[in-house]
């Protein structure tokens, strides 16, 4: 426990009181926060808590060695307070959040500019990034794209062909989520939770059913863990064999992209036949699950789920053995391994620069205490990492699932939660398929949601597509986009 200290050590998915949480100033929380990030700490959530005219910031750190979290606030804040970012990197989009809400300025932060938007001023109004030379020229992609996809703005400076610096802008969807949230929970938070980002539906929903559970002092039945956990690795594959049919597309290996498109909706169908939406909304909630697999539909998911991951599997060697598709892969949109720790990579993302950094293996939560899916590394940072991260995780998560599938969790699938403990914290981190998905809520005196604080594997995730373009051809674009594939509504909250 030393290793946290003088933060408050925390299991994933558990609670804490309010008054056990260390209040500091906010120069010595975040003196203290670079120290523990200077010994392999990372950062998962720090935000303004907004009271009246008093704002306090709240922090939330990853100790992946010790399988812990550290928990630290500030007492109020005034104006500003000195940056974090210079030294930590990680920080600087959350810096740049807690300005953007609460007036705070993170003094001597490097670019401090809207995150989403600022006094109704869509972000891409704001400045820009310029690089002054012979030669460079600036190339402006969206908000409004080709094809059915949401809005995001990406600026480059380019020296003819080859990138230099891209800056990318996001913010054009006000939804508002984590303010309707306060006050709850209300009948509709579950269903809102399952929207966070559309094909991230099962891991928002576990993080918030799991902090609810802990905010209720109860705990999920087995089976619902159970069934959680199959969930979760159906809505991995299915979007990992998408995202490798997107990148055949993108090179024009047509086989595989249009198999994998096939087999993508064959893996959402098996989410279908446990519980009646393909997405699997309506799954999970606080308490366990609403729907269970009786012996016939558990037999036929266990016979389908075989014959989908073969496909998969056989769709996948045919991309692999195209010397043009590994040709051009490699060596492009590469991100460092220094540069994906420092920026907190989190998921296939880091993975794929040889971060080996997975909730399931590092904090694990629920059903994952019992039963961890194996981790799978690449370290060249490149395209062609980040695709053979998914090719192993399809292989792993399917052997996982049918692991599990033949080794039945009996029991109830469902629980009565007690009402929410009040002026208490509950964190829960959860592996997404695009990586940590993190929660953090915070009840008032009455139990209610005083904050609920929602943090995206995309939020960590979008500035090392930013960096991957760097020193590579402006038409490198689309297929290091693909490569990471991160969520415009995931980060639009």
């Amino acid at each position: 426990m030393k290793i946290v200290a003088p933060f408050s050590p925390l299991v994933n998915g558990s609670r804490i009181s309010w008054s056990e949480i260390p209040s500091f100033a906010i120069t010595e929380l975040v003196q203290t926060t670079s120290d523990l990030l200077d010994k392999g700490a990372r950062l998962c959530s720090w935000f303004v808590l907004t009271e009246g005219q008093d704002h306090s910031i709240v922090c939330v750190l990853a100790m992946d060695t010790e399988s812990l979290l550290a928990i630290a606030r500030s007492e109020p804040v005034q104006g500003s307070y000195p940056s974090l970012t210079p030294r930590h990197p990680q920080a600087h989009l959350f810096e740049r959040e807690v300005w953007e809400q609460s007036g705070l300025v993170p003094q001597n932060h490097p670019w401090l500019k809207p995150v989403r938007y600022i006094l109704d001023q869509a972000p891409a109004n704001a400045p820009f990034f310029q690089v002054d030379g012979p030669e460079v020229h600036e190339v402006a992609v969206g908000p409004v794209h080709a094809g059915v996809i949401e809005p995001g703005h990406f600026r480059f400076q380019c020296r003819g062909e080859e990138v230099l610096h891209l800056e990318i802008s996001l913010g054009y969807q006000h939804r508002g989520i984590e303010k309707h949230l306060k006050g709850g929970p209300h009948p509709l938070t579950v269903f809102q939770m399952e929207t966070i980002a559309g094909d991230t539906s099962i891991a928002h929903a576990t993080a918030y059913a799991t902090n609810m559970e802990a905010l209720s002092g109860v705990e999920a039945p087995l089976r619902a863990q159970w069934l959680r956990a199959l969930a979760l690795e159906l809505e991995r594959l299915a979007n990992h064999t998408g995202d490798m049919g997107a990148l055949a597309l993108d090179v024009a290996f047509l086989p595989t992209s249009a198999a994998c498109g096939k087999i993508r909706g064959d893996f959402l169908n098996l989410t279908a036949l446990l519980c009646g939406n393909r997405f699997g909304r309506g799954l999970i909630f606080p308490g366990g699950c609403r729907h269970d697999l009786e012996p016939s539909r558990l037999g036929t998911l266990l016979k389908k789920l075989r014959e989908h991951i073969a496909d998969a599997q056989e769709a996948i060697a045919w991309f692999w053995d195209a010397a043009s598709v590994r040709i051009r892969f490699r060596d492009v949109g590469v991100v460092h391994t220094s540069q994906a720790r420092d920026i907190g990579l989190v998921g296939p993302s880091a993975r794929a620069c040889g971060l080996v950094r997975d909730v399931r293996f590092d904090h694990p939560a629920g059903w994952h205490r019992f039963s961890q899916a194996p981790v799978a590394v690449w370290p060249s940072g490149d395209i062609l990492a980040r695709a053979k991260v998914r090719t192993l995780e399809i292989e792993r998560s399917g052997d996982y699932l049918l692991e599990q599938i033949k080794n039945e969790v009996p029991g109830p699938i469902s629980t009565t939660l007690s009402s929410p403990m009040p002026h208490s914290l509950a964190v829960t981190l959860v592996e997404g398929w695009r990586g940590e998905v993190c929660h953090v809520a915070i009840t008032d005196h009455n139990g209610l949601l005083r904050a609920y604080k929602i943090t995206d594997p995309s939020f960590h995730n979008w500035t090392g597509l930013a960096l991957a373009l760097r020193g590579t051809a402006v038409y490198d674009f689309p297929i290091c986009n693909k490569s990471f594939n991160l969520s415009y509504c995931g980060f639009d909250l």
